[in-house]
């Protein structure tokens, strides 16, 4: 059930780009849905993405913006506007490396999706029935309060190369979390706002 899929509309760029995002947790098809990219089955053209290695809503949507930008402009380095939000999630210009680490893998037990309209039979009704169809997992909101529960700080901070800051753990006072974790995705942030710039 694709309940909470969320429509977005990104400033500064073109109104006719919705982008459509969905998260969910308790996947059981993810050998599945994978087997379906990797064939470049068209009806499966959504950036797959695995949402331990995500950790806000401002993460995964400067790669969006970044993604959505390159294709306005024609400067994808990968196969699509979809393969290039995944990419964009990237710190590094390897994108085999990017795919490894923040796309979807057999083992993905939550996953984010996003579809982005470049066509104009892409909307909210067609991608939620889609998705509803297809993917098997639980729909939760699109939501920091979410992506918290499931994202993998250890991951992202290898990912990342930021093994010196300290890991936002949930035992610790509120106040002191939510500044490890404001610090950890401020750099997170740079680091794909960096990658870009070269």
């Amino acid at each position: 059930m694709s309940a909470s899929l969320e429509t977005i509309d990104l400033p500064h760029l073109p109104s006719s780009l919705a982008v459509h995002v969905a998260l969910y947790k308790d996947v059981q098809n993810a050998s599945y849905l994978r087997q379906q990219l990797l064939s470049a089955n068209a009806d499966f053209e959504y950036a797959f993405i695995d949402a331990a290695m995500v950790m806000s809503r401002a993460h995964v949507l400067s790669a969006i913006f970044r993604a959505v930008n390159d294709y306005s402009n024609e400067r994808l380095k990968s196969r699509n506007v979809h393969s290039e939000i995944v990419f964009s999630l990237s710190p590094t210009n390897n994108i085999a490396d990017s795919f490894r680490k923040f796309g979807i893998s057999d083992s993905t037990g939550s996953l984010l999706v996003v579809k982005v309209a470049v066509t104009p039979e892409i909307t909210h009704g067609s991608v939620a029935a889609h998705l509803a169809q297809h993917v098997q997992g639980s729909s939760i909101p699109f939501d920091d309060a979410a992506i918290s529960q499931i994202s993998d700080f250890a991951k992202i901070k290898k990912a990342y190369k930021l093994g010196s800051l300290p890991s936002p753990a949930a035992s610790q006072a509120n106040g002191a979390h939510d500044n490890e974790k404001r610090r950890l995705e401020l750099s997170v942030l740079g680091a794909i706002a960096l990658r870009g710039a070269t």
